[in-house]
């Protein structure tokens, strides 16, 4: 058949925050020929699971909780009729601008002048960190303990351990306790948190709930279901120092342990990627 490939102006992957922000920028500044390509059935991105307040205050003004401001965000690309597809989920993008993606149902290819990759991250996993012991039910990343509680309203736990301190694993340390869990306490193998101070004195202060640096979950308890973790404190190399072993029981660890760039399209697309940060050379 006679296919013919659509050319656009710019093509954004992503269409949470970063790549709406850059959709309604480029509109502003007269580009027309725009579309906005997200694989969730949703625009907004992370922004939907993130109910608590204190976005907005740089760009308006105002503390909004994350659905808010990504509603702030899609009503402007609507208003201004930038197109955009969801459940649209991009797979290759080559040296020469040409993106695919597919969906249920769909095949699409479009040529760009400009392709702005806007895929924000993922988490890293218990895979990353190399806990030994069994594989129970019950480890989560924040980020998916978040979705189960603010998007799908399920309880993931009653008696949880954190480790890490990033801040998504702080604020669902307020967040369980808020719903009725008992969250022991954080667990950090750096000398330093690596969230904000805010969230360390909203979400753990706040709410008695401690912090120790220096320390890291060295065992996993429990068949099918955690039962509790071995925590040890950790020399300045990072390694367990042997005798401090301590055991908390809990039916939950929860990890807060950082995010890694979702950089395979950037890789593929033959963008140079920075050693440290892992995503792009900026």
């Amino acid at each position: 058949g006679g296919y013919l490939m659509e050319q656009r102006e710019a093509v954004i992957v992503g269409g949470g925050p970063a790549g709406l922000a850059a959709a309604v920028e480029l509109h502003k500044k007269g580009v027309r020929d725009i579309v906005i390509l997200e694989r969730e059935k949703q625009l907004g991105g992370i922004l939907r699971q993130c109910i608590h307040d204190g976005f907005g205050l740089t760009r308006f003004g105002e503390a909004l909780s994350g659905p808010e401001y990504a509603q702030r965000f899609i009503k402007e690309v609507e208003g201004r009729g930038i197109p955009y597809f969801t459940g649209m989920t991009v797979i290759d993008i080559t040296r020469n601008k040409v993106v695919t993606a597919v969906s249920k149902d769909d095949l699409m290819q479009w040529r760009a002048k400009t392709v702005i990759l806007a895929m924000g991250c993922r988490e890293r996993t218990r895979g990353a960190l190399g806990i030994p012991g069994e594989r129970p039910a019950g480890i989560f990343t924040a980020g998916t303990a978040q979705a189960y509680m603010n998007l799908y309203n399920r309880m993931p736990a009653k008696e949880a351990i954190i480790l890490g301190s990033g801040d998504i694993g702080m604020i669902m340390a307020r967040r369980l306790t808020l719903e009725g869990a008992h969250v022991k306490a954080v667990f950090e193998i750096q000398p330093y948190p690596s969230g904000l101070p805010r969230n360390i004195s909203q979400c753990l202060d706040d709410y008695g709930i401690p912090l120790y640096l220096n320390h890291t979950v060295t065992e996993i308890h429990g068949n099918s279901r955690l039962t509790g973790v071995t925590v040890s404190e950790v020399d300045p190399r990072m390694k367990p120092i042997s005798g401090t072993e301590k055991r908390y029981a809990c039916d939950t660890l929860i990890l807060s342990v950082g995010l890694i760039p979702e950089n395979e399209l950037t890789a593929g697309a033959g963008a140079e990627l920075d050693g440290r940060t892992k995503g792009a050379v900026v």
